[in-house]
């Protein structure tokens, strides 16, 4: 990563706006060799705790970023989530799994947001082709047919500067000066909210408080618990209509909220802070190009911890995208995709977030909670906690498109995306291939893995029936074959888009 003292003023993609979002995203970029500037008005990270969920398809990223490692230290496995009444009797035990799963992390994680933006900002290190600058506040943003023009202010010398992008994606949320420019408006879904947020260090170890995160369905007063890691502890507590938001945020009036979990020589409070929970989604996440990732496109309530987790897979559909384009190897018109791909998917993450919480607000049943969660079986709701993405792009057989795919392990135990990285995969029976190879001369349009000596991969082929799968670069599903006729069309159409690749694994 370059220094702020580059005198580069010219770059493939700007982005403003550092934190979670901007940093994946930044370095995504990088692993596809773009020139990326990011610009962001702070001047350090933000030290308190923000967000404390992500889950395993978010793990998945930051494996393909090259932090996994660094970060599983830092994380905690979270054992699910509990429901319970004013008394405290449990309405819904929701646990989750505690095995590695498909996507070859755990299910949920909880988290220590500094944490994570420092190993997003040291990573950014290893690329020369990416350069961040902070305390730069973007004052202005224009558009032309070749590209960006970006005023911003050195909030330390108070000097201005102005810097020339192809595309400019604006991580810099909730009041989004990219969103401003672009003109678009926020769609409200109706739930809003205030909360008080309240952050704590324990002084000493109380395990009576638990280890899952607990929803109060209290109707005079639903609240929330979170086990974040170590010492952390956070509960979110609604705050009434009558209520002051400054007065509620105060100390003593905090304690006598808190006074039911925990007494003040049992732990400091970190922080405490009362937030309005919206359900806004961007009308437009692309226009021209200037395009929104993160809370500048979207904001969800908290009850699915699923804000920071839709930011990142924002940040995951994108950055291959922008490096076909700036590369030569897509119209701009794939970048159309972004936003039909991602908008209705986040609806879906929003739209559970709102019916969960309507639930917890109103003191939901068992049975109404049940239905808003788990299937007839008792089973996890697939459709609404892991959604398809909205149309977009497509080939081959199309009935799996848009799923997120698995990660199987490999023969040697390493993981699908430590083969391939941040690229296309193609998985496929291995006899299928050999007979289509010979017949027709075949050969892969990207990174190519048989079932012959890959148990796992045999075993994820068998779960879809199908013969083979494409995965596109954020590991969702671009399509499927059944026999050897479709896998043909299923390379065909691959050797024809612009996920081909003349790498192999």
């Amino acid at each position: 990563m370059k220094t702020a003292a580059s005198s580069q003023d010219s770059f493939d993609v700007a982005i403003v706006g550092l934190g979670p979002v901007g940093a994946t995203l930044a370095n995504l970029l990088g692993l596809c060799g773009v020139s990326t500037l990011v610009l962001e008005r702070e001047s350090d990270i933000y030290q308190l705790p923000r967000a404390v969920h992500f889950d395993d398809e978010v793990m998945r990223v930051f494996q393909t970023v090259g932090i996994a490692g660094e970060l599983t230290d830092l994380v905690r496995v979270n054992p699910g989530m509990r429901f319970v009444d004013a008394d405290g009797t449990l309405l819904l035990d929701w646990p989750r799994p505690q095995e590695i799963g498909p996507q070859g992390w755990h299910a949920s994680y909880r988290f220590h947001q500094p944490d994570l933006e420092r190993l997003l900002r040291a990573a950014l290190r290893r690329f020369d082709q990416v350069e961040a600058r902070t305390d730069c506040e973007v004052e202005s943003i224009s558009e032309s047919g070749e590209g960006c023009e970006l005023r911003y202010r050195n909030r330390v010398s108070d000097t201005r500067h102005r810097v020339a992008a192809r595309f400019v994606v604006g991580c810099d949320g909730a009041r989004s000066l990219v969103r401003r420019c672009m003109q678009t408006a926020m769609f409200d879904h109706g739930f809003q909210e205030r909360w008080l947020v309240v952050d704590a260090l324990l002084n000493a170890d109380k395990p009576e408080l638990g280890d899952h995160t607990i929803q109060y369905c209290d109707p005079d007063r639903p609240s929330t618990y979170v086990r974040s890691p170590k010492n952390r502890r956070r509960w979110e507590i609604t705050v009434l209509d009558d209520e002051d938001s400054d007065a509620i945020a105060q100390p003593d009036s905090v304690w006598r909220l808190l006074d039911r979990w925990i007494a003040p020589h049992e732990a400091e409070l970190e922080r405490r802070a009362v937030y309005t929970f919206h359900s806004l989604i961007a009308e437009e996440w692309r226009r021209g190009r200037l395009l929104l990732a993160g809370d500048a496109a979207h904001q969800t309530p908290p009850f699915m911890g699923q804000g920071m987790c839709a930011g990142i897979r924002d940040a995951a559909n994108l950055a291959w995208k922008l490096a076909l384009c700036v590369q030569g190897r897509a119209d701009d018109a794939l970048l159309d995709s972004y936003q039909s791909e991602r908008r209705p998917h986040t609806r879906a993450y929003v739209e559970t977030a709102i019916r969960l919480g309507g639930l917890i607000n109103r003191c939901g049943t068992e049975d109404a909670l049940r239905a808003a969660l788990q299937d007839s079986d008792g089973g996890a709701r697939m459709e609404s906690i892991m959604p398809a993405l909205g149309p977009g792009l497509t080939a081959g057989d199309p009935a799996q498109s848009g799923r997120l795919g698995a990660q199987p392990h490999l023969s040697d135990r390493t993981r699908l995306d430590d083969r391939v990285g941040y690229a296309p995969a193609l998985l496929a029976r291995g006899e299928v291939w050999r007979l289509e190879a010979d017949r027709r001369g075949l050969a892969p349009p990207v990174p190519l893995l048989l079932d012959d000596d890959q148990p796992d991969v045999a075993d994820y082929l068998g779960q879809l029936g199908c013969a083979a799968v494409l995965l596109r670069p954020d590991r969702y599903i671009l399509g499927t074959a059944n026999d050897g006729d479709e896998l043909s069309a299923l390379c065909a159409g691959a050797l024809h888009s612009p996920l081909a690749t003349t790498e192999t694994v």
